[in-house]
């Protein structure tokens, strides 16, 4: 097993540690592709070229740690930023910032159900690793290896 399959296992392992609750993994399930959906939404209020650019970014990161997870986000991301070309542009922003609030107050009921802290208040990095969790399931689930 090389580095790169260590770190994206150890990666969702320790994410996976405050997300056993069902319920908090159902809400996590809903709400996670919801705050990546308002975030590319206020991206590409800004300009389309920026949300592109994040996703590249985002893509370059998931590559590393693992193509199965890049491949999954690549679908997703690209399927969201489709939909995004067809929002009204004059409510872009207001429609993905109540997106990412409501999503958020989600998160923070999950976590208080699930008794534990987000994740990410120890490492910034499982903002990102968030929706590799939530895609890890969805792989599971369709009996997909990764």
């Amino acid at each position: 097993m090389d580095h790169a399959a260590r770190q994206i296992d150890a990666l969702l392992d320790k994410y996976a540690e405050s997300h056993r609750n069902p319920v908090n993994e159902a809400i996590h399930c809903i709400c996670i592709p919801a705050i990546v959906f308002s975030l590319l939404g206020l991206l590409w209020a800004v300009h389309p070229y920026v949300a592109g650019a994040v996703v590249a970014g985002a893509m370059f990161y998931y590559l590393m740690l693992s193509p199965a997870f890049a491949i999954g986000m690549l679908l997703m991301t690209c399927a969201m930023l489709w939909l995004l070309a067809f929002l009204p542009q004059e409510q872009m922003v207001m429609i993905s910032l109540a997106v990412f609030v409501l999503a958020w107050i989600g998160q923070f009921i999950g976590h208080k159900i699930e008794g534990r802290k987000p994740s990410f208040f120890d490492d910034l990095r499982f903002l990102l690793i968030g929706p590799l969790f939530v895609l890890g399931l969805l792989y599971r689930r369709l009996g997909m290896h990764f």
